[in-house]
Parts: C-alpha cells; structure tokens; sequence
C-alpha cells in the first residue's frame, strides 16, 4: 500500500459553520494532553442548527452511533442513549482534514 503525500498545515481547518450540511458525518478531533500528543476522534453527524425554541446560532451534532440507529432529536427519549452537542463548531472536521490534523500529531509524536 502507498499513502499519498502531502503537505500539512500545523494547523487544523475545521469545517466552516456555514458549510455543515444536515445529516452529512463529520469528525471532532480533540486532544487528551497538553502536548497534543493523545488524540480522540469521534464521529458526530450534524442535524441542525436551533433546534430548541430560543436558540441563535446554536450548532446540534448527534452521536454516529445512535443516529445511524435511527434516533433523532425531534423524537428522543432518555431511554434511547444518544448524546447530542452544541457548540463544537471549533473542532469539527470533514474526514481529510481531520486525517491532517492526525497527521500532524504523528509527527509530534515522532518528534517526542
């Protein structure tokens, strides 16, 4: 197998608010250590933006898992064990630009 090369930012790119589309999969990409060298990724999916009455500009993601179960926020209940998120508009990547940013840790890593 042969990866692609390259060129990565030191930065991330996360998706601009304005890109999100409903329903479409998208990656939060957080760090565990000061460092940067423990990642997480988790896969979110986005539903929406003010979804409860009073909302402006709030940003909804679901949990892959319960989303793909067929779980939705209109009509969740506590049984259904979905965990739904706002405001991670900061760290939400499309799956290349997340691929970067785990990249980039790798060379930290190596570096250390």
């Amino acid at each position: 197998m042969h990866f692609e090369e390259r060129e990565l930012k030191p930065y991330g790119e996360p998706v601009p608010p304005e890109e999100l589309k409903k329903g479409e999969t998208y990656f939060a990409v957080l760090f565990l250590d000061d460092d940067g060298l423990v990642p997480t990724l988790e896969p979110l999916v986005f539903i929406g933006r003010d979804l409860d009455p009073g909302d402006e500009g709030k940003l909804y993601f679901q949990d892959y898992g319960s989303y793909r179960g067929g779980v939705r926020f209109e009509t969740a209940s506590p049984d259904d064990d979905a965990t739904f998120h706002t405001g991670r508009e900061k760290g939400i990547y499309d799956y290349e630009h997340a691929l970067d940013v785990l990249l980039v840790c790798s060379l930290r890593r190596r570096k250390k």
